[in-house]
């Protein structure tokens, strides 16, 4: 459709109306408002990488299985997921500053308790369930806090906003594994606790920067939050755990199927219902739908490079897990300064020409990072990291305040619903197919090593095999157990497995160029209109 129109108007039945006492007391403090949403919001990142770094004190304390400790990860992530959509919606419906505060107040009370966890028989599920929890909390937290920032910043001035609140609130993401060893150097219970003193920060800016509050009166499609939320929670289920049950695995493609087609029913009953729970009609805007395109393929490579670099400096190049966060800095330096550029050219020129821009840099620079992996060394890297984190940096603000206000007939909070759940499942895919190609190359490279040291092809498969599922980030102090002759090649052969380790992940990071470079083409799709009036959302 391409048209420079507002975000919105008042199309549906039953107007906005200010919530008690919202708009009493003066106009908003943006400044105040958007340090608020960055406080809130910090917590949800931080969150999605902290876990994992204290994964090994967390085992050991409370008795739990590699499994059982996947799961504590998973959850968050799974409801996370899953109810995104219907976060926004309550948003719309109950006001963004309340449900903020609602989802700020879930989310520190999930993690106070998930520091409380207590040991014995009760552990897994104690920690597994309120981990869910915390999701739940996040999703209510995410679009509202995203929808304030929208609401209390004009149009001309709201891509440099969101330039800075997605550079920020991302690169935090890097301080997870930083934050996480410090802390869990005196007690991994504190990794949960350090939430709460955010929390009140987070509380008291939202008091103090006077924000605005509306309410819809509407009612709320259960039946479509309802679909929605199995529909991506079965999906995600499927892609998490396709590492661990296999690709060939029925498990796997039955949540796989189950939940599209579970999706497909949520789709043809909000064309049907007077008040879905996301008006899917925003999808007939060709720039709502190329934007929310190249979020989902840029999402493939943003989210799953936390991971995949992170082992990749801790086998490869023997770093230490603080070690790895500061590697990880190259690639949230050039993302942090690119990000307020991108917020400056939307600003100025529309979201198109970031979008291209963005894209095509971080095709390149992923490309290049790829290929210089196997030298094994930081210096030789920082560049190319740097250039890929750029490009994302450029793409994601532009292209996520795009959508929002090209959000016809819809709402703030619904849109950014729409906008986070498919970031959200694009990483859930990307995690899952480029954590398979890891392991299948990983096999593949470790297997021709061991063979070459005389290792015969049954025996070298299966210490192959072994060594991928065992990646833990610290390869040289958790080597190979047993006193076999194979246990003993494998020993030996530490340092030319670092090395097929970095020639596996070099499918991985080219797999994120291409994923970047389908993102550059599908930009060259966007209308290039702008949106230039203002929202009476």
């Amino acid at each position: 459709m391409g048209r420079e129109t507002p975000e919105r108007g008042s199309p549906r039945p039953g107007s906005p109306e200010p919530a008690a006492g919202g708009l009493r007391g003066g106009r908003p403090n943006q400044g105040l408002a958007l340090t608020a949403m960055l406080f809130a919001v910090s917590m949800t990142f931080i969150d999605q990488t902290i876990v994992a770094i204290a994964a090994p004190d967390i085992i050991d304390e409370l008795g739990l299985t590699s499994s059982q400790m996947q799961w504590v990860v998973n959850a968050y992530l799974l409801t996370l997921a899953a109810f995104f959509a219907l976060g926004g919606r309550l948003s719309d419906l109950f006001g963004h500053r309340r449900v903020m505060l609602i989802g700020t107040l879930v989310f520190v009370t999930a993690s106070a308790l998930c520091g409380a966890v207590p040991s014995g028989d009760f552990a897994q599920a104690w920690l597994i369930g309120f981990r869910a929890v915390q999701g739940i909390g996040a999703a209510l937290m995410f679009p509202a806090a995203l929808a304030v920032v929208i609401a209390v910043f004009p149009v001309e001035r709201r891509g440099r906003a969101l330039a800075l609140f997605f550079g920020v609130s991302g690169a935090l993401t890097a301080v997870g594994p930083l934050l996480g060893g410090w802390l869990t150097g005196w007690t991994w219970r504190a990794i949960f606790w350090v939430n709460v003193p955010v929390a009140v920060v987070a509380v008291v800016l939202t008091v103090l920067a006077r924000i605005p509050d509306r309410t819809r009166r509407e009612p709320l499609d259960l039946p479509g939050a309802a679909l929605v939320a199995v529909g991506m929670g079965l999906t995600v289920l499927g892609l998490q755990q396709a590492s661990a049950w296999g690709w060939d695995s029925v498990a796997t493609w039955a949540c796989i199927a189950g939940g599209l087609l579970v999706l497909a029913a949520f789709c043809r009953l909000e064309l049907r219902t007077r008040f879905p729970l996301i008006n899917l009609q925003v999808f007939r805007d060709l720039a709502f739908r190329v934007d929310n395109a190249v979020l989902f393929f840029a999402m493939m490579a943003f989210v799953p490079v936390f991971f995949f670099a992170s082992v990749y400096a801790q086998v490869s190049l023997s770093a230490s897990p603080n070690q790895a966060a500061l590697y990880l800095l190259y690639f949230f330096i050039g993302f942090g300064l690119a990000s307020q550029w991108g917020g400056r050219i939307l600003d100025k020129r529309g979201a198109r020409p970031a979008m291209k821009l963005g894209t095509a840099l971080g095709a390149v620079g992923f490309a290049l990072w790829a290929g210089k992996l196997t030298t094994l060394s930081m210096h030789d890297q920082w560049l190319y990291a740097a250039m890929a984190g750029a490009g994302i940096g450029l793409l994601l603000a532009p292209a996520s305040t795009d959508a929002v206000n090209r959000a016809i007939d819809a709402s703030y909070g619904e849109v950014t619903g729409i906008t986070q759940t498919v970031r959200n499942f694009a990483a859930s895919i990307g995690l899952a197919v480029f954590g398979t190609v890891l392991t299948h190359r990983t096999i593949t490279e470790v297997g021709g090593t061991l063979r070459d040291k005389g290792v015969p092809d049954g025996a070298s498969h299966g210490a192959a095999e072994a060594v991928a599922q065992s990646v833990t980030g610290q390869a040289d102090s958790r080597g190979p157990s047993g006193t076999g002759p194979v246990a003993e090649t494998v020993r030996d052969s530490m340092s030319a497995i670092r090395m097929d380790f970095a020639e596996a992940n070099q499918w991985v990071f080219y797999g994120m160029a291409i994923a970047l470079g389908v993102a550059f083409l599908i930009s060259l799709r966007h209308p290039g209109t702008r949106v230039t009036q203002e929202s009476s959302d």
